[in-house]
């Protein structure tokens, strides 16, 4: 979850670092650091407590120089987020400097060996053991991680200089992920492409067990016991600048409205010639091998998850399989029940997200074909998955994902008509459900009009201590979205339901005012909804509707609407989030809240 990164180039490397950390901070927040090679031998560190803006004044008064060096900015596992507790961690002599993404789960066991060895220890952390362990060994540093790297045991991705070699970085993974980027006169390794982009758009992705060698004029990739091993480089299609705010106050403001563009991308990158259908064979999902599939699981984590449990609806209207949905974090403790005509899906925003890539290996070793629905190409679960669905949102910087969720809900359906399609279920309908896909980034555009005047009125109701978000059928994960997005926004507690289920204990909560946010888009069970909120109105609650502009049954019962066009009702669960988005996004400003870095949050959950 933290953000790394490492260069070795051939100008001041500072400004490097810093800008790199600044485009990694989504992944951690607690504080930050710097260690940087001297042209004298030695390693000069930096640190502070807090946001990367307290290390970027440290900086400004205490300069570093050289053209060597390594930085991290936290998410805060082992210890306080303390300066003391901050990377870059060092050995007792200060020989290795040791930046670190993951848990050590032999954490307690090397701490003590260290103490008993006669080691002062000065952190909380298990990355000072790492430093630690690395700098009681002999010979250069890629024989000293070819020795320590097997009394590691966990998840961890390390970067480690060494003052003895100033002109080398060296990197190891194991689950948490590592990518190199190759570039004129300077070479990097960080956590994260979006820390690479702005210089350059060729990498080399570290696969587990890698040890990678890195210097100005080049890089070598070696396998756990030291061994020269190949790995593909790539070109990244990503802009540089889309990591960048382009004048929205804040990267979630800018993201929201990217999504049109985002939806537009993902529908045409799976589109036949003719526009006329949808081809899934080029991403490894094979009619052939649909066809076998007798049952799906879905396999996520946090707004990943709410995307499949739509997605659960969309497989089984359209291609008539049973589909399970799972926290990836249960599924893989569960002994789910696998075989060869199973296909497992993890979908998951950055492909690197401990929990489902841990689910994912379950599945394949337990005989079902793999799938991934992901948004960065060359990821673990993309390398991982035998059959690969590519959203096309970009990168992704704001914490709470909006873009990421939206086109993983059109990637989802564009797997069940692949899965209809393979099963011979196809019919003239599919064509007109395929036109109206193409036609849902206007309606995306249409929502994202919507005055601002309304939104203003929602957040003064949802400043309330708690508030409940009903739906009802393929809308009621929508539901659970806009709760999850208020939560992370602005830290005011919100729940999701099923609407009829809210009288079998959540009504106990209603009161005079409370806020009730209502999915509630023109579906079969729209009028069981209404009466849901005409209860709950009987109690004095305030309610918030999302519903279309025309809905005058909605009209006579909320006391706002929140209005999106009409679209097919398979595609109503795009258009409802997009004011669920917003509000929780105007509610977070209002309140004055961090809304790209949300306490305790971070983007990408590399550990478990």
């Amino acid at each position: 979850m933290c953000g790394i990164i490492g260069c070795a180039g051939s100008e001041e490397v500072v400004p490097v670092l810093l800008d790199g950390l600044r485009r990694l901070e989504y992944r951690g927040y607690d504080s930050a650091g710097l260690a940087v090679l001297g042209e004298g031998g030695g390693i000069q560190i930096l640190r502070a407590a807090g946001k990367l803006h307290n290390l970027q004044q440290l900086a400004y008064h205490q300069p570093l120089h050289g053209t060597v060096g390594l930085g991290h900015t936290r998410w805060a596992t082992h210890g306080a987020p303390t300066e003391a507790n901050a990377h870059p961690q060092t050995d007792a002599a200060g020989t290795v400097a040791v930046v670190h993404n993951g848990i050590l789960e032999n954490y307690a066991g090397l701490r003590q060996e260290l103490i008993d060895a006669g080691i002062e220890l000065k952190s909380d952390t298990d990355t000072e053991l790492i430093a630690q362990l690395l700098g009681r060994e002999q010979g250069g540093l890629i024989s000293r991680v070819v020795a320590v790297l097997p009394r590691l045991h966990g998840q961890f991705a390390v970067v480690a200089v060494h003052r003895a070699d100033p002109d080398q970085v060296v990197a190891f993974r194991q689950g948490p992920p590592l990518v190199l980027g190759l570039g004129e006169g300077e070479n990097i390794v960080a956590s994260d492409v979006t820390a690479l982009l702005h210089r350059t758009r060729r990498v080399v992705f570290l696969e587990n067990g890698d040890i990678a060698d890195v210097r100005r004029g080049g890089v070598r990739v070696l396998s756990s016991g030291g061994d020269p091993v190949e790995r593909p480089e790539e070109t990244l299609d990503w802009d540089a600048g889309r990591v960048e705010k382009g004048g929205y106050r804040h990267f979630m403001l800018k993201e929201i409205f990217e999504q049109p563009d985002a939806i537009r991308n993902t529908v045409r990158s799976y589109l036949s010639s003719d526009r006329a259908a949808i081809r899934l064979e080029g991403s490894g999902f094979t009619s052939q091998e649909l066809a076998t599939v007798a049952r799906v699981h879905l396999v996520a984590c946090g707004t990943s998850w709410h995307a499949a449990q739509v997605g659960k609806f969309l497989i089984e209207s359209l291609a008539g399989l049973a589909t399970e949905v799972d926290y990836a974090s249960e599924y893989r403790y569960r002994a789910p029940l696998l075989a060869g005509d199973v296909l497992v899906v993890g979908v998951t925003q950055s492909g690197e997200t401990a929990d489902t890539l841990a689910a994912m290996e379950l599945a394949r070793d337990g005989g079902a074909r793999l799938g991934t629905i992901c948004n960065v190409r060359g990821s673990s679960s993309w390398r991982l998955a035998a059959d690969r669905m590519l959203t096309q949102a970009g990168p992704e910087v704001g914490v709470a994902s909006t873009k990421a969720f939206t086109t993983q809900l059109v990637a989802l359906l564009l797997l069940a008509l692949g899965l209809r399609r393979a099963r011979g279920l196809a019919d003239s309908a599919d064509a007109q459900l395929v036109t109206e896909l193409q036609r849902l980034p206007l309606a995306v555009e249409e929502t994202l009009r919507a005055e601002r005047r309304v939104y203003q009125r929602g957040t003064e109701v949802l400043t309330a201590r708690s508030s409940l978000y009903l739906g009802r059928g393929i809308l009621y994960p929508i539901a659970l979205e806009g709760a999850l997005k208020l939560k992370e926004l602005s830290y005011l507690h919100a729940e999701g339901y099923p609407a009829g289920e809210m009288k079998h204990g959540p009504i106990a909560l209603v009161e005079d005012r409370f806020p009730v946010v209502a999915v509630a888009l023109d579906t079969p069970t729209r009028g069981k909804l209404l009466g849901n909120l005409m209860e709950v109105k009987a109690r004095g609650a305030t309610v918030i509707a999302v519903a279309e502009r025309d809905a005058e049954e909605v009209e006579q019962v909320a006391d706002l609407v929140l209005p999106v066009p009409r679209v097919h009702p398979l595609l109503q669960p795009v258009v409802a989030v997009l004011p669920l988005q917003l509000l929780a996004y105007n509610v977070a400003v209002e309140l004055g809240q961090d809304v790209d870095q949300p306490r305790n949050l971070a983007k990408s959950v590399t550990v478990e």
